[in-house]
């Protein structure tokens, strides 16, 4: 694997930002969740803001153009070439939604879409790097597709990026893989990523979508803070051989996921 100008390495995942219809309403739930602080990038670049944790950039808020847009959470994949990376996603079945396109002295990004539906980023870095902080409480700390076609999203992701796809199925107690860099074990500490195939338990209409995870101090008080700010719980609390998580949803419906890895297969 090649590593991009930022040091993530190629299909790391490197960034992530949310479209909302409200920046600032979307400023007050991610602060008090997450202890995020804000800072505009001004007209210029379409208000785009810079979310920090302890000074350490970790995600952005973007207010949407369009109110048709989804208002949803975009995750980003690491590049040393969007263009490139761009084409290998169309050879294995893949679709451009947008791009690659220069963002100012910043970087390219392009959005895709998997053969499945998901949609997801690409980011070739310049002068934003991308996670200045991840892994630790309020900030990124996991990724994963949820779709209804493993079949085809497998050999997706593994011509694009690069990846081996390691089934842990029996472990997670549900259809779920591993995402790992060429030639590294399928084990949760060098994963990048993984999958999940939804079953009967959700809608058939529910479409297939990246879940990004960010790593919380105490995963049952953010769900409480949550609800407190008019948020909702899309799945409960539970606890995993990787942590306690749940899914949860902003004040305008945008879905998340938070995780407190200090406490793996806590019964």
């Amino acid at each position: 694997m090649s590593t991009a100008p930022d040091g993530f390495p190629e299909g790391t995942p490197c960034w992530a930002d949310v479209m909302l219809a409200d920046v600032e309403a979307g400023k007050r739930f991610y602060g008090e969740i997450l202890g995020w602080t804000f800072e505009d990038s001004g007209g210029e670049y379409g208000h785009y803001t810079q979310a920090f944790h302890g000074g350490k950039n970790v995600a952005a808020l973007a207010p949407k153009p369009d109110g048709r847009m989804p208002t949803a959470w975009s995750v980003y994949f690491a590049s040393p070439d969007a263009a490139a990376t761009g084409d290998r996603i169309r050879a294995a079945g893949g679709q451009i939604v947008m791009g690659p396109m220069a963002i100012g002295p910043f970087g390219t990004m392009l959005m895709a879409a998997d053969p499945g539906g998901a949609v997801f980023g690409v980011w070739q870095a310049a002068a934003h790097k991308g996670f200045e902080k991840r892994g630790g409480p309020g900030s990124f700390g996991w990724t994963e597709v949820w779709t209804w076609d493993a079949a085809a999203v497998d050999p997706f992701y593994e011509s694009v990026f690069g990846f081996t796809t390691h089934d842990v199925s029996e472990e997670a107690a549900t259809d779920f893989a591993l995402w790992t860099p060429t030639g590294a074990p399928g084990t949760p500490d060098r994963a990048v990523g993984g999958r999940v195939v939804m079953d009967d338990r959700y809608p058939r209409e529910m479409p297939a979508h990246f879940l990004v995870y960010f790593v919380v101090d105490d995963c049952d008080e953010v769900v409480r803070r949550t609800l407190g700010l008019h948020g909702r719980v899309r799945l409960e609390t539970q606890d995993t051989p990787y942590g306690r998580f749940a899914v949860l949803a902003d004040d305008q419906g945008a879905d998340f996921a938070v995780i407190d890895v200090s406490t793996p297969g806590r019964e």
